[in-house]
């Protein structure tokens, strides 16, 4: 059996009727109509008023965090357990990055930490300008408390939907709930464009000073005038090609992840009522009201540290992948702020994610087959991790 990855770009075969009209019609450069017609895809699927597409998710971040105004000496929250990407364009405005825990239930922001860090920042009299949520592994996060404490303390909320394009909270598409979204279209993300972003808000001055952003900031003129510093983000019209395609099967993508999940569950479920030294297995909880597209398939495992699932797995040829590491933990951020949910604990919510977690193969290409070689290989382990326990 060949290699099982974690995830990996699966086209359609639709998308190249796309890309030959780009080639055709000479529309390479980042403009043309596949850029038009991505944003108007995604707008129609997550009735997100206006659109720019970007070249990656975190160029969309710096946009969001340009539009609201964050510079140098301000700060924004940011959850800790997330990608680098989330808070790097914090970085890159001379802003400071704030870390908030996570809470075990979704795995994301949690409230109760948020409130503590808006309370001493109101206390300090510097609030942030921007409270950044991610929707971690397609999960959305607890947005009604989240989106209630922001509009209490007057805070803008950009949602990082990288990881959750096609998940719902309360019926309504992640990315849409907040001031200012974000999508990713990573070659590992649920559909792709090789590398691309969105930007989406239902404030449409912001877009389309995004889009002049993305474009240098050149101003009508007859001559190159710049009044503003701008940046080369904007889409290119091949790649807004691949999205076109890839959007029309991003419902089934959708499906196809959640079915993954769910075999996942199910297997693991028959190992633990076979085996009474099956180690305990938990998951992201899809809370009352969410609907997650399940990107990738995660579990944490009582007692097992991930690291060793991970290398018995590659040693079987399957790719794993830790959880995040807190960026509270990672070098780079080291004397940057965070807040803790549970002030009695020894360690975060976040670090205890990453120490006992792992994300298991999620490829939409996966067989069945391939899946249930998935299942033996992490039960195998699983099981003789039990009996030494």
């Amino acid at each position: 059996m060949n290699r099982i990855p974690l995830a990996v770009p699966h086209m359609s075969g639709k998308e190249m009727a796309y890309i030959e009209q780009a080639f055709a019609e000479n529309w390479i450069a980042p403009v043309g109509p596949n850029v038009d017609l991505f944003e108007e895809k995604v707008r129609d699927y997550t009735k997100a008023a206006f659109a720019t597409a970007t070249n990656s998710g975190t160029a969309a971040i710096h946009l969001a965090l340009r539009l609201l105004g964050v510079t140098q000496g301000d700060t924004v929250f940011c959850p800790s357990f997330t990608f680098a990407a989330s808070a790097n364009p914090i970085q890159y405005q001379g802003a400071e990055a704030v870390f908030i825990d996570s809470e075990l239930d979704t795995w994301n922001m949690s409230p109760i930490a948020l409130e503590r860090a808006l309370e001493d920042a109101k206390q300090q009299g510097k609030l942030p300008k921007a409270i950044i949520v991610v929707h971690i592994y397609g999960q959305p996060a607890k947005m009604t408390e989240i989106l209630a404490l922001a509009k209490s303390f007057q805070v803008a909320v950009i949602e990082d939907a990288a990881e959750s394009l096609g998940s719902l909270y309360e019926g309504v598409q992640t990315g849409t709930i907040g001031d200012i979204g974000v999508y990713s279209f990573n070659g590992n993300k649920i559909i792709t464009t090789s590398g691309g972003g969105m930007l989406v808000s239902a404030n449409e001055a912001w877009t389309k000073e995004a889009k002049f952003l993305s474009e240098q900031a050149k101003e009508t003129a007859p001559y190159y005038q710049h009044e503003k510093i701008g940046y080369n983000y904007r889409l290119s019209n091949v790649s807004a090609g691949i999205g076109c395609g890839q959007m029309e099967v991003l419902q089934e993508r959708v499906n196809q992840k959640r079915e993954i999940f769910a075999q996942y569950e199910a297997g693991f479920a028959k190992y633990a009522d076979t085996f009474s030294n099956f180690p305990r297995i938990t998951y992201q909880n899809e809370i009352a009201g969410t609907f997650s597209n399940r990107w990738l398939s995660t579990i944490r495992v009582d007692g097992i540290h991930p690291l060793q699932l991970k290398e018995a797995l590659d040693a079987s040829g399957i790719e794993g992948r830790l959880l995040w590491k807190p960026l509270h933990l990672q070098p780079v951020f080291r004397n940057h702020r965070f807040f803790a949910e549970d002030l009695n604990s020894q360690i975060s919510n976040a670090q205890r994610l990453f120490e006992s977690g792992l994300c298991l193969p999620s490829a939409t290409q996966m067989t069945p087959a391939e899946q249930h070689y998935v299942i033996q290989a992490t039960a195998k382990f699983l099981i003789q991790a039990g009996e030494s326990m």
